[in-house]
């Protein structure tokens, strides 16, 4: 398929389907009972659901759910089924909480539990993990500051902010609309780009907060958890900017045309030989 509504649900899905995939593992979405679903294939003919919970239906827009459960099923071997992940909500107070219900809708750890269970059947194509590479390391060291105009005051206590500036000053400074594309490709690319990063930054504070196990944390964490939907449904809107902007050409000059028609110079007057009758003259 490749109608709108189609390219949409990939895009509000693929903070799931982008990290499956990069492991070789073949994605697709589909109606489940009252939700799309991730059906992910399995090299032994198994298969994974990633789904929201399915009962009751939730009014959340698909891809943000309350939370993720995922299940691993054979169709003709009812015995390899099992849940490798639940972090939906319970409505039911003496029910007891999966580990992972804290998380809710997050994505991160939905994949590295994934990882983690097909890593241990060996039914992953590919040995690396691509979403370590997707977040900052603690342990890494604060990158210096660089050297940008109007910054000196500051040190090396924005670095990120000064990176960022610094990129605008070479938007400002692109040669062509292309060079502009490629610095946009750099904020708006959907897994690696600076928005998505943005997004799991504000997602992982909301986690922190909720450590705290304060009310004022929840709160908080919802607070950061809206603005991560948010910084990510504005991938999601600017997702063509960077091929409209590469679509643009500066405008030809139109040619000059002269003020005057240009004037031939004038002929010189005839010369008559000496002797010759006027009238032939």
């Amino acid at each position: 398929m490749n109608t709108p509504w189609w390219q949409e649900l990939w895009r509000r899905h693929a903070h799931i389907t982008t990290p499956l995939r990069a492991r070789g593992l073949q994605c697709d979405i589909e109606f489940g009972l009252s939700a799309y679903i991730v059906r992910v294939s399995l090299p032994d003919d198994s298969y994974l659901i990633i789904s929201p919970p399915q009962e009751p239906p939730s009014e959340r827009t698909p891809g943000d759910p309350k939370g993720w459960i995922a299940t691993r099923e054979h169709p003709d071997d009812q015995t390899r089924f099992e849940v490798l992940y639940d972090s939906a909500p319970s409505d039911d107070l003496d029910a007891r909480q999966r580990p992972e219900a804290r998380h809710g809708g997050s994505a991160q750890p939905l994949i590295e539990a994934i990882d983690r269970r097909l890593a241990q059947l060996g039914l992953l194509p590919h040995a690396s993990l691509p979403h370590e590479s997707h977040h900052v390391k603690p342990t890494q060291p604060t990158p210096p500051a660089r050297d940008v105009p109007g910054t000196s005051n500051r040190g090396s206590d924005y670095v990120y902010g000064d990176a960022l500036r610094a990129l605008t000053d070479r938007l400002n400074g692109a040669e062509s609309h292309a060079d502009a594309a490629d610095l946009l490709h750099q904020i708006l690319e959907p897994t690696d780009g600076l928005l998505a990063q943005l997004g799991e930054f504000f997602e992982a504070a909301g986690e922190k907060a909720k450590e705290a196990e304060e009310d004022d944390g929840f709160d908080l964490s919802y607070d950061l958890a809206e603005a991560a939907a948010e910084i990510r449904n504005l991938g999601e809107v600017l997702h063509v900017a960077e091929d409209r902007m590469r679509a643009l050409t500066p405008q030809e000059p139109a040619p000059r045309r002269p003020a005057s028609p240009t004037r031939q110079p004038a002929l010189p007057p005839p010369v008559h030989p000496p002797g010759t009758p006027r009238h032939m003259r």
